[in-house]
């Protein structure tokens, strides 16, 4: 295999208190999840349940609607695959509770 048959992306994965950027190099053809699991941040990050996770590219979730799932979505020279992590509140609900406090504050 040549170089030129080689793409560099990167996997990322962020904690309130700890970001990590893997960059590797993958054959064409690679998918997105096929790049997180070469890139070592499952081992890194063993609370990562790759079954469950939802991932995206630059911010486009890879859910099948407008993007292929990732086990599907063929990676792309500089494509940066996201790992998102589980929602911890629901965001209506927070919004609400924001507004709720926002009011009790005037």
């Amino acid at each position: 295999m040549t170089d030129a048959a080689l793409l560099t992306v990167e996997v990322v994965y962020a904690l309130p208190w700890q970001q990590r950027l893997a960059s590797l190099q993958v054959e064409a053809g690679t998918t997105a999840l096929q790049a997180v699991e070469r890139s070592g941040l499952l081992t890194e990050f063993p609370e990562i349940v790759l079954a469950k996770a939802r991932m995206g590219i630059f911010s486009r979730v890879l859910d099948g609607s407008l993007l292929p799932t990732p086990d599907r979505y063929v990676l792309q020279q500089g494509d940066r695959v996201e790992i998102y992590r589980p929602l911890v509140a629901d965001p209506k609900a927070a919004r609400q509770q924001r507004a709720a406090k926002a009011r009790s504050n005037h």
